[in-house]
This record gives C-alpha cells, structure tokens and sequence, in this order.
C-alpha cells in the first residue's frame, strides 16, 4: 500500500496518523478477522457525541456471506468495479431525533462522521483499507435493511486489506494516490465569513 507520509506533508506538526490516513480502493479480496472488525466499530463506539447519543448505527455485509450481495447491490457500477475486493460494505445509518425528548437532532450526521473518522484512523493504524463513499443508492438502502423512518442514511464504506493498485481497471489506477489538502489558512478565518 502507498505511505501517504511519502506524498502528504502537513504545515504544522501533527499526529501522523492523520497525515498516514487515506482512502485507497485497491484491495486484496482478503478477509477480515472477526477481532479486527471489532476493532473498527470498538473505535467508532467512542467517538463524541451530542449528550451521549451515540446516533450511529452500522449495518454491514462481509464477503462470502448471505448480506454480501444486499450491500453490494446499493454501489453504483463506479464503486462496482473495485468494491468487489472489499473484506466488508457497511451503511451508516443516524439517528435524526434525540431519545429521550424525540425532538430533531440538528448535528445528528455531524456525530456519526465523528464515528467513521475514528473507525478510518483505527483502520489506518491496523493498515486496513477504509473508504468511504457516496456512490450508492441511499433510498434502496434504506429499504433493502429495512431502516426506520427516523434514521438518515448517511453514507456507506468500504474495509478491506490493502491489494495491488496494478489490479484496478485503468481509469481507477489514475486516482490511486494520496491527495493533498488546501493550506490550513485557506479554511479558517477569525470572525465573520470572510473567504
């Protein structure tokens, strides 16, 4: 797998691990252990969240099992090509509304991204592959793992064990490196919007 360290250089020092994550797509086809997808969501489970909410849920299908097909069906044929190399697909579902009073949870999809972030730096420091995607059917999601009304699909990923970028078809091969990020002065602004 490439070392993203090896591309990425960040302005200020920071954990190297966030320099290290990336969202590769080659996999080897190759399973993961129970322990090691445990791992992930055990990761996920301590992320922040608002009052303790916790909104995110995961439903998944590991390769060469019955869900596989259901998970595999929702990618669009782009995330087709290379998914099919994926150990696991997974569907983050978020809770919209608070428990306790029922009333709508403005940050709900803010906190599950605070979940798959420490799910994907977890990864990372295992040396899995996690990547996350939007290429899918979001409705049939929903409808296919029967999901309740006061849920969002927010996105779905993929887990695998790092493969041969040389295996991907040619037009995923091109993108099969680190990307960069914009400098960090160019996000922040003290104040009003001022970009």
């Amino acid at each position: 797998m490439i070392d993203a360290r090896d591309v990425r250089k960040p302005e200020f020092p920071i954990e190297p691990l966030f320099v290290r994550r990336w969202s590769p797509r080659a996999m080897s086809g190759a399973p993961i252990s129970d322990a090691e997808m445990l791992t992930l969501f055990e990761a996920a489970r301590w992320a922040p969240s608002t009052y303790n909410e916790q909104e995110w849920r995961f439903l998944y299908g590991r390769r060469d099992t019955p869900q596989w097909q259901t998970f595999f069906d929702l990618l669009v044929e782009g995330n087709r090509a290379w998914c099919d190399k994926a150990a696991m697909l997974v569907v983050i579902a978020s809770k919209k509304t608070f428990t306790q009073s029922g009333k709508p949870n403005p940050v709900h999809l803010f906190d599950c991204g605070a979940a798959f972030e420490n799910l994907a730096l977890q990864g990372a420091a295992m040396g899995l592959v996690v990547h996350g995607m939007m290429g899918f059917n979001f409705s049939m999601a929903g409808q296919s793992l029967a999901i309740p009304d006061d849920f969002d699909v927010a996105a779905m990923f993929a887990v695998g064990k790092p493969g041969d970028p040389a295996d991907l078809p040619e037009p995923i091969r091109a993108r099969e490196n680190p990307s960069d990020r914009r400098p960090v002065r160019q996000s922040i602004c003290e104040g009003k919007f001022s970009f």
